[in-house]
């Protein structure tokens, strides 16, 4: 069962956007990559487990890559809707894919979504908590829950100003060598006003680089706006771990089996 949303007089309970179209690989394996078993099921399966205990009334998902096997991988849950990346065209793309469901939302004010990765199963509702509380006092457009961790490498760093507001997220081949040494990153957890987020992703250009269409531009072009963007170090650093290879996903799902008390291929609890 879901737990009651965190109340605000003009905000609706939150929906999530869950990207879970992608192959995955480095996982030397055919299926797509948040099907793969973390604590008995599908990883997603954890995230939507998280999104569900945080208060989301709504849960779209977006699929592409063998979309049956991520569809049949969450067919125990009632009321899961999904959207299709017919191309991999990065994350910004990713949920352009679900704006078709949200027209309602985007034509009325009070309406928040989580965008979230599939393939992050250590993902915590108490942290989806604390972002959806930050956003909601602040009236932000955006709110982004990162991490500080030890090795930073691999990760878009969050640069911020003098006062600790944001600022930026850098992705590493970007960097300067001073952004390099920050070790607060970005791990992909996001909340937006519905309203603000597809409109701003109306105008993410597509990076020249890769061809591909960032969710992580969004930010600073709602800066740009004069909108309010929080940052806010919400995420435990063991929490941050990529599943990359099969090694990763070992250690992943023994660190969420340790946490839950998943014993078993079933995915009952012990």
């Amino acid at each position: 069962m879901a737990a009651s949303s965190i109340s605000h007089p003009d905000r609706k309970a939150p929906a999530a956007i869950i990207l879970a179209a992608g192959k995955g690989t480095r996982m030397k394996s055919d299926l797509p990559k948040v099907v793969h078993p973390v604590g008995g099921r599908a990883m997603v399966c954890a995230v939507v487990d998280a999104c569900l205990e945080a208060g989301c009334e709504r849960i779209v998902v977006v699929v592409g890559y063998k979309q049956e096997l991520v569809r049949e991988s969450l067919a125990t849950y009632t009321g899961i809707e999904f959207a299709v990346q017919t191309e991999q065209l990065g994350t910004g793309h990713a949920v352009r894919a679900s704006e078709h469901l949200f027209s309602r939302e985007k034509l009325e004010p009070g309406h928040d979504a989580f965008v979230l990765c599939g393939d992050g199963p250590l993902i915590r509702a108490s942290t989806l908590r604390t972002v959806l509380t930050r956003h909601r006092q602040t009236g932000a457009s955006a709110t982004l829950a990162t991490s500080v961790i030890d090795d930073p490498s691999g990760y878009g760093r969050i640069v911020r100003d003098g006062s600790g507001g944001f600022v930026a997220i850098v992705e590493q081949k970007n960097a300067t060598s001073d952004q390099l040494a920050i070790r607060e990153v970005n791990p992909s957890y996001y909340c937006f006003d519905v309203q603000s987020l597809f409109g701003a992703l109306d105008r993410v250009d597509r990076n020249a680089l890769t061809g591909e269409y960032y969710i992580t531009d969004t930010p600073s072009l709602l800066m740009a706006d004069g909108r309010r963007v929080e940052v806010i170090d919400a995420v435990p650093p063991s929490d941050v771990l990529s599943i990359n290879t099969l090694e990763d996903l070992a250690n992943v799902d023994s660190i969420f089996r340790a946490r839950s008390g998943a014993t078993n291929t079933s995915g009952a609890r012990a």
